[in-house]
């Protein structure tokens, strides 16, 4: 057969752009960062048994600016992750398949978890 007969893939330019897209990547990356953040739990949990010394080392280096951002990106994935969690059993038993309801879902997804984690960490700073 010859290679100007072959049928061609379709470009990334023929697909469209949609909330779900990028939510869809979101989804995959914050999944991947709490994995990260699993490995950070387990280090913490380590430096309990560990005695005062590894458990006051980890708890400055969590305590630090760099560590509070860290903490506050992964309260962040997990809401997020948790609420397409939810977005996805919906779509599993068959709801809000059509493009208003993925578009509005998506949308409240975001609100949600950026609510929830602002929630959270007003409670953390308040003390």
């Amino acid at each position: 057969m010859d290679r100007r007969d072959r049928p061609m893939s379709p470009h990334l330019s023929v697909y469209g752009w949609y909330i779900s897209n990028g939510l869809s990547i979101i989804h995959r990356m914050t999944g991947f960062a709490l994995s990260v953040g699993a490995f950070a739990l387990v280090g913490w949990l380590v430096s309990i048994a560990a005695g005062y010394d590894a458990y006051s080392a980890v708890g400055s280096l969590y305590g630090s600016v760099i560590g509070n951002l860290a903490l506050f990106g992964w309260s962040f994935c997990f809401f997020y992750h948790l609420c397409n969690g939810v977005r996805h059993l919906c779509w599993d038993i068959g709801k809000g398949f059509d493009q208003q309801a993925a578009r509005r879902s998506g949308m409240l997804v975001v609100a949600i978890a950026l609510i929830l984690t602002a929630m959270l960490w007003t409670l953390v700073l308040a003390g």
